[in-house]
């Protein structure tokens, strides 16, 4: 046989396998979101088993299923808290973001590098050094336990990740197509809003879908800065432990659940992610 036909063969198939291998995870969770606890306990993982709808019914009707009867369950809304905080956390941050990574990209001041170096800087702390005097601080000042608070603290997870981001975008772009958009008598205001942003918008959908995956993925903040009626649902899984035991399968159904959110905006953000990471791959 050619020797170069079964390099062109095992081309495909190693790369189904090795797709196959990392996505195994997903699959079985999938799978386990239809089974019960019995069959996911077997001492014989099987995928013989009768499929059930009961662990999506019981999260959407908020009442949790166990050996001792029902509990009730806040799990659909903690699903919409973690879409209003990710959501906001991540417009707020392109808000100010945005415009302080033109700032750093296309204006030189004293102590530019220091400022945008201590931002970055949020990323690298661990967020148990803060939680503690965040959390006085806020019981003082009445932002405890409020959706307010959480969206400000999320700040520290989105807007270092949204400036740095965005402002290699802005450095790729020449800043000659806004200095001869400026000759024609227009501020630098207009060739922020109508040039840059323009030209920057695949590296700021990038930026923005990156932040919301981080801001959708925090437990610790939410966990020790709200109650549940504000948590989301990384931290409302915790429900799903009870004194009878571990509710598999409706973690299971509750994780294909919160995946939905950010795989729907990804496919809908896809064609300004592609262009955003591979912006500025190539130069000259």
């Amino acid at each position: 046989m050619d020797s170069t036909f079964l390099r062109r063969l095992a081309r495909p198939v190693l790369l189904t396998a090795v797709g196959l291998f990392f996505l195994f995870p997903f699959v079985w969770v999938l799978l386990m979101s239809f089974m019960t606890n019995q069959d996911i306990l077997r001492s014989t993982p099987t995928l013989a088993f009768s499929p059930t709808l009961e662990n999506y019914a019981a999260l959407i009707a908020g009442q949790l299923r166990t050996d001792v009867g029902m509990l009730p369950s806040d799990y659909m809304r903690n699903l919409w808290n973690s879409l209003l905080l990710s959501g906001a956390s991540v417009l707020l941050s392109l808000l100010l973001g945005v415009p302080a990574a033109y700032a750093f990209a296309r204006f030189r001041f004293r102590l530019g590098e220091d400022i945008a170096f201590m931002l970055l800087s949020f990323r690298f702390a661990p967020p148990i050094l803060v939680l503690l005097p965040l959390q006085l601080y806020f019981q003082e000042i009445g932002l405890y336990d409020t959706y307010a608070g959480l969206i400000w603290v999320y700040q520290l997870i989105t807007l270092p990740l949204i400036l740095w981001i965005v402002r290699g975008y802005f450095e790729d772009i020449s800043p000659d197509i806004e200095n001869a958009y400026r000759l024609d008598g227009h501020s630098w205001i207009k060739g922020f809003f109508r040039i840059a942003i323009p030209l920057a918008r695949p590296g700021i959908a990038a930026a923005g879908l990156l932040a919301f995956i981080f801001a959708w993925n925090n437990f610790v903040f939410a966990l020790i800065l709200g109650s549940s009626s504000v948590q989301p649902v990384t931290v409302g899984a915790l429900a799903f432990i009870t004194a009878s035991g571990i509710q598999y399968g409706q973690i299971a159904a509750a994780l294909m659940i919160s995946v939905l959110p950010t795989a729907g905006i990804a496919l809908f953000a896809q064609r300004y992610l592609v262009e955003g990471l591979s912006l500025g791959a190539v130069k000259g």
